[in-house]
């Protein structure tokens, strides 16, 4: 009977984020029933190939050493408790963890001195691939989720500033191969842009998730509306890609000229859209500035589909529950932005700020809960054990 009104309760409750999002659902987990939730760690933006100013008592510290403490506190994961924040599972162990989900930018961009993208690559198989140890609930290594960022894809195809070499597609061949498995796989030779892109789904916990390259521009949305045709419309759907839903401006394709990569134009060529705003114009910041006609057809789609329910996204980091609006304020999306362990707007200036996010998705009661996990809080102390953030909770 209990159960029956909880369940009657979360039919009249609408989907709700907190802080800064509107309402919260409460969730308050039976200690006497097997964990249903699925575990999922989230970060993005590790940058190999670049430094820290500051990380440890040292300055100008690689990311492989950044990266591989990182990767030290996440093994951690299951020796912890959750908080209890009243999210999925609150209080109980974190236990398994299902997968580890990455949004982008394994490799910077080589400009100049920076160490090419296979390099890069290499260095994140051995800290990553090789370095995690965490399992899931049948005891099998916690899959990867990967998707490209602008800096893994500009490696690729080129850039407007000098890079050395001009192009390297290991990155891009390396999450290529991870993810879809080709018979054949790609090489930083044989890959090719945008006719080999990464873009895949899986179905988690009862949750639709689509893994797209750099941002949901129209040539994503094409895929994304096949995957969706074969998804039940009940079934909830999240998002997961390297751009905040705002988009970059900058990643659309030249609309002038031969619609090529160059230093006066700035664009990058990133997606397959090409760029319809503003005449183009570049911002303070030497940037195409204005993405709003692309914004508002991604904003058609998800009035289309409105199990589309959340998005997760790295590129501008820092850790921030938010609701998307859209240009026009006439959409609320819930959606979750991760720090950087080498870029972050807050953390690279404080290292206590350093964090990753951990998700908690209940299949049972189609509630999520993702929780800041604050990985070097005390920088004396580099064996300390992370502690918990903020944490935020939607109903899917």
């Amino acid at each position: 009977m209990r159960s029956l009104l909880l369940s009657s309760l979360f039919v009249l409750l609408s989907p709700c984020l907190s802080r800064a999002f509107p309402r919260t659902v409460h969730v308050y987990p039976r200690a006497d029933t097997p964990r249903p939730a699925i575990r999922i760690v989230f970060l993005s933006d590790v940058h190999f190939g670049i430094t820290r100013p500051a990380f440890d008592g040292d300055s100008s510290v690689p990311s492989d050493k950044v990266n591989a403490r990182l990767v030290s506190k996440i093994n951690h994961l299951p020796a912890l408790s959750l908080p209890r924040d009243n999210g999925v599972d609150a209080g109980q162990p974190v236990g398994s963890i299902d997968y580890v989900m990455i949004a982008g930018d394994i490799a910077n961009r080589q400009e100049v001195p920076i160490q090419s993208a296979a390099a890069s690559w290499n260095q994140f198989h051995h800290d990553y691939q090789e370095g995690i140890t965490l399992h899931d609930r049948r005891n099998q290594p916690a899959a990867f989720l990967l998707v490209p960022g602008n800096h893994d894809l500009s490696d690729a195809v080129g850039f407007y500033r000098k890079m050395d070499p001009p192009a390297d597609a290991t990155s891009m061949a390396g999450i290529y191969n991870l993810m879809l498995h080709p018979a054949i796989p790609l090489t930083g030779t044989s890959f090719h842009f945008p006719r080999d892109k990464v873009n895949y789904s899986r179905t988690i916990g009862g949750v639709c998730f689509l893994f797209i390259t750099i941002w949901p521009d129209s040539g994503n949305r094409v895929w994304m509306e096949k995957e969706l045709s074969r998804v039940d419309p009940h079934t909830p759907v999240i998002i997961v890609a390297h751009d905040p839903p705002d988009g970059d401006p900058a990643h659309f394709v030249n609309p002038n000229g031969d619609h090529d990569i160059n230093s006066r134009d700035r664009f990058e060529n990133l997606l397959e859209e090409y760029s319809k705003d503003a005449n183009n114009a570049l911002g303070d910041d030497g940037k195409p500035k204005d993405d709003r006609i692309e914004q508002l057809g991604f904003v058609r789609f998800l009035k289309a589909h409105p199990n589309i329910k959340a998005y997760f996204h790295g590129h501008n980091n820092w850790n921030e529950f938010y609701t998307y609006k859209g240009p026009d304020g006439d959409i609320s999306l819930p959606t979750f932005r991760v720090d950087s362990p080498m870029k972050g707007k807050y953390s690279s200036k404080d290292e206590r700020r350093l964090s990753f996010q951990v998700i908690s998705i209940d299949p049972v009661s189609r509630t999520l809960t993702a929780r800041e996990c604050l990985w070097n809080p005390d920088p004396s102390r580099p064996d300390a054990a992370p502690v918990w953030g903020e944490s935020c909770t939607i109903r899917l």
